[in-house]
This record gives C-alpha cells, sequence and structure tokens, in this order.
C-alpha cells in the first residue's frame, strides 16, 4: 500500500483548487502523534484554500482525516502562512476582517463526519 497516499490526495486537492498550482508545496513528516502534513501555496492562493469562514480548509481537513482512517494514521494539516501576509481575511474593500483566519479545529469530531457519511 501507498503510505504517502494522504500526501498525493492534498496534492491533488489543492492543485485543482488553486491558479498557481506550480507554488503549491506539501511537507510530510510522520511522528509517534500521527501524519502532519505542512502545505505551502501562493499568497494570491490563500483564499482559496482556507474558504469563506476557513470551510474550504475544515473540508480539506476532514476529507484528509477519512484519508488517514482508511489507512490506519491520524493525519493533521498545517497551513502555512504565506511570507508578508496579514494574518486576517481582506474584505472586498480591502479592510481587515475580524473574522479569525483560524481553522486548526473541525467542527465536528471525525466519528461525527463519518456518521453523516453513512459509510
Amino acid at each position: 500500500m501507498n503510505m504517502e497516499r494522504d500526501r498525493e490526495f492534498l496534492e491533488y486537492v489543492v492543485k485543482a483548487l488553486v491558479d498557481y498550482p506550480d507554488d503549491v508545496k506539501i511537507n510530510r513528516i510522520v511522528d509517534e502523534m500521527g501524519v502532519l502534513l505542512t502545505l505551502d501555496v501562493s499568497p494570491q492562493d490563500m483564499g482559496k484554500i482556507i474558504g469563506r469562514s476557513g470551510n474550504t480548509a475544515k473540508a480539506i481537513r476532514t476529507l484528509l482525516r477519512v484519508v488517514g482512517m482508511k489507512n490506519e494514521a491520524r493525519v493533521n494539516l498545517k497551513i502555512n502562512e504565506p511570507e508578508g501576509g496579514t494574518g486576517g481575511n481582506r474584505t472586498p474593500e480591502g479592510e481587515t476582517s475580524t473574522e479569525s483566519p483560524e481553522v486548526s479545529n473541525v467542527s465536528k469530531s471525525v466519528d461525527e463526519a463519518m456518521e453523516d457519511l453513512n459509510l
């Protein structure tokens, strides 16, 4: 079985979402806690990866956990802030939104998400 299926899955999904797929970089580290995938994308593509209120990032994280469970591994995703990033979401007017870009917490547990999928 291919042990880097999680990395390949992430690369496929992210490159399909962004405008600059050549700038997508994924680092994969395995330790006693499981698998940590670290994602770097072009600063122009951060909004596409995070999504409104962090929903796209949450969905990617949930899918990665399902892929990990299939391969008996705990998979976590860290999205690196691009160099020169503001740390906040931009509104169309260019003002910084008060919504936090923090998306590390998934709103449902993996068990709840799996129940929703009716697998």
